[in-house]
């Protein structure tokens, strides 16, 4: 169990896809326009991890090293492609919102950095948490960034209008500048919050071995008192 909430840390906070390696650069900047559009693709990239980690996992041993990457291409599009029916088929809004991204998810660094880095060395288990804590943790990256961008740039929140905002929003925030700074906006507090939360954490082992160290001063003393 804790193998699994440090996987789940790992992939949300400690080593977020998106804000802390910065990767999949090219969808979280072109789909956050709407809080809805974020989560659908956030959704779609998380079942193709899954799915993917599963298989390459399940297939480690028999996948020739020379042709891993060529392989791993291979599985993922075969994911991609059913995520990409499946929602054509059952929610074709979002499909045509989100466009060209769906079947670009194939070439997402995430899904094939976790397939080379982990799914190929590990058991399907692990595997199988890592692709959901790394999928979580782009879906988490995406609606940050949408929600502010939707919420300054058109001011509305998954459609409903906010009062005295939406008449006269900052349109920059819905267009690619606004893209770039709002990810620089989100980085910077989330990196401000790491390192504030990192801090913490070494004060607090400081302060521990101070009172270690005095505890034991102190028991030196009295021993050579009693003498």
């Amino acid at each position: 169990m804790n193998k699994i909430l440090k996987q789940f840390k790992e992939g949300l906070l400690d080593n977020n896809p998106v804000l802390v390696q910065l990767l999949g650069m090219c969808p979280t900047l072109a789909v956050t326009t709407t809080v809805s559009n974020a989560v659908g693709m956030g959704l779609a990239a998380t079942a193709v991890l899954i799915c993917s980690n599963l298989f390459i996992s399940l297939l480690r041993k028999f996948i020739p090293k020379q042709v891993r990457i060529a392989a791993y291409i291979v599985i993922i599009s075969g994911f991609v492609t059913a995520v990409e029916l499946l929602m054509r088929a059952y929610f074709y809004e979002l499909y045509q919102s989100l466009g060209l991204f769906i079947p670009l998810i194939v070439v997402n660094c995430i899904i094939l950095a976790r397939a080379e880095a982990f799914a190929s060395k590990n058991k399907p288990l692990p595997s199988i948490i890592d692709g959901a804590a790394m999928g979580l943790g782009f879906t988490f990256a995406l609606v940050l960034l949408a929600f502010v961008r939707e919420l300054l740039g058109s001011g509305k929140i998954f459609g409903w209008a906010i009062p005295g905002y939406s008449e006269n929003p900052m349109v920059i925030f819905v267009l690619p500048a606004g893209a770039f700074i709002s990810l620089g906006l989100v980085i910077a507090v989330v990196q401000k919050i790491r390192n504030t939360a990192a801090d913490r954490t070494r004060l607090k082992e400081i302060e521990e071995t101070r009172k270690t160290y005095a505890k034991t001063e102190e028991t030196v003393k009295e021993e050579v008192e009693a003498q």
